[in-house]
């Protein structure tokens, strides 16, 4: 079973005991703000997200991580990778992505969770490359996406809500070159 640790996380497999932690971010409004339509979602389908988010980790051989924090054991929310079958016209690609309730933004720790996973990607899992979407104004994700190296490569519209999101990406000989500079 995979395990990450960083200094201040753990990113870890899914465990029933999440599911309330991570519907309560999954309910907060701002949270959800640059997600889709901006919706929320309730306990059941936070449940279904799980499941679907375990089930990539049997498929692809990674996934979406529990994030938790090292000093408290508290959910944070989530990040890993994913293969972003909504947006077929990226494929094949694997999508680094990132979810923290408020109480855990503007610390870093969306950063160092995804750095974390995008070198899982790279160095354990091969990938020959990793992309990351955020919906256009979203400049707090757009701003880790360039913590990590990425660069933007194109504009598109998110086919299910029609939203504007702009698409980074990060190749295996850029994350090489970033190396220790960028913390990777």
């Amino acid at each position: 079973m995979v395990m990450l640790e960083t200094p201040r996380l753990i990113l870890r497999r899914w465990r029933e005991e999440d599911i309330a932690p991570m519907a309560a971010v999954h309910a907060d409004p701002v949270v959800m703000r640059w997600i889709r339509d901006g919706s929320v979602r309730d306990e059941e389908q936070t449940r279904r997200g799980v499941l679907a988010w375990e089930s990539e980790w049997e498929t692809e051989g990674f996934g979406l991580f529990a994030v938790e924090i090292r000093a408290t054991g508290e959910l944070a929310g989530f990040t890993g990778l994913s293969v972003p079958g909504y947006l077929p016209e990226l494929l094949p690609a694997v999508e680094v992505g990132w979810r923290l309730g408020r109480s855990h933004w503007g610390q870093g720790l969306a950063t160092e969770a995804a750095r974390a996973a995008v070198r899982f990607g790279f160095e354990e899992r091969g990938l020959e490359r990793i992309v990351s979407v955020a919906q256009v104004g979203n400049d707090a994700s757009e701003r880790i996406m360039a913590k990590l190296g990425m660069r933007p490569v194109r504009e598109t519209a998110h086919p299910t809500c029609g939203r504007r999101v702009r698409v980074f990406e990060l190749l295996p000989d850029q994350y090489t070159a970033l190396g220790v500079s960028a913390g990777l």
